[in-house]
């Protein structure tokens, strides 16, 4: 397994394919639109020289890495060839499903077709497929080049060579794979979700301030960032989505999504990707300044 397609180019899929073309594969990075494939490689490229900055790699391997990412925004095209896809657009099912659709009609049966969602049905997406039994989960974790679990998610039908496969191909990337079944929000996002609606309903209710729930988890509970930070890390409208399939999924109201968190999505307020969250990003350093709607 030598030649691997992913598709989006955004911060997940340009994350998967640097971490591909470092470790020697030949990686097709597609995407519908060419100004985001820019974007993509100019991310890897600014992430290579953080790591040859700090002797990680050297110049050479920066150079090698770049020289395996092909970029393509014709997925037939951009498919060609390879043992894997590893899809990573968009949290939203109907695309997905859709992709998946697509991507039986321009590959044979024999190719693997993994997806990178944190939180959408395998088997539901499987189902869409000619091959419910090569169809998984491999759930990276942001930064992909930096952080080492892969959750790696059985669909009903995700036959055990594929598994099996998967689970030393991700090995060979350095990563620590787990292996985990399908239900909603598999484990990272079962957990982590409901921990950051809570901490918004924190908020929302009056108990603390932004900067008081984010220092009580990371002096208290040791968390590298709180969870208001992280949530506008991860984006908050991706928040949103995971809690309503978890919601959908478990039918059980504590899952509900927080309506301070549904507001600050339909005004536009998804965090990191847009300039504003729950902390203002566009002021240029790495301070944390906290949104003016939540200034005291």
């Amino acid at each position: 397994m030598k030649n691997v397609a992913v598709i989006g180019a955004g911060t997940m899929g340009n994350g998967i394919a640097h971490t591909f073309a470092q470790f020697g594969y030949n990686v097709s990075l597609i995407d519908v639109q060419f100004a985001s494939l820019e974007k993509g490689l100019a991310t890897i490229e600014k992430n290579l020289d953080r790591q040859v900055a700090k002797e990680k790699i050297t110049e050479a391997q920066k150079t090698e890495t770049l020289a395996n990412i092909s970029t393509y925004t014709d997925m037939e095209a951009g498919v060609k060839g390879v043992d894997l896809v590893v899809e990573a657009a968009t949290e939203n099912v109907d695309l997905k499903l859709q992709i998946f659709k697509n991507l039986c009609e321009v590959t044979p049966t024999s190719v693997i077709l993994a997806t990178n969602t944190s939180s959408i049905s395998i088997t539901k997406i499987a189902a869409v497929t000619d091959r419910p039994d090569k169809v998984i989960g491999m759930h990276f974790m942001n930064p992909v080049p930096v952080m080492k679990l892969v959750e790696i998610i059985r669909g009903y039908s995700t036959s055990d060579d594929v598994t099996n496969s998967i689970m030393d191909l991700s090995k060979k990337l350095s990563k620590n794979p787990v292996e985990v079944n399908d239900y909603p929000g598999f484990v990272a996002n079962r957990i982590l979700m409901p921990m950051i609606n809570e901490a918004i309903y924190t908020l929302y209710e009056g108990v603390a301030g932004v900067d008081e729930i984010d220092q009580v988890m990371k002096l208290g509970m040791a968390h590298p960032m709180g969870p208001l930070q992280l949530a506008d890390f991860i984006g908050l409208d991706v928040c949103l989505a995971i809690l309503h399939v978890l919601h959908d999924g478990f039918g059980n109201p504590k899952y509900a999504p927080c309506p301070l968190l549904v507001n600050m999505v339909m005004a536009g307020k998804k965090g990191i990707k847009s300039g504003e969250g729950f902390y203002s990003w566009g002021h240029g350093t790495k301070d944390l300044v906290i949104a003016d709607n939540f200034k005291k």
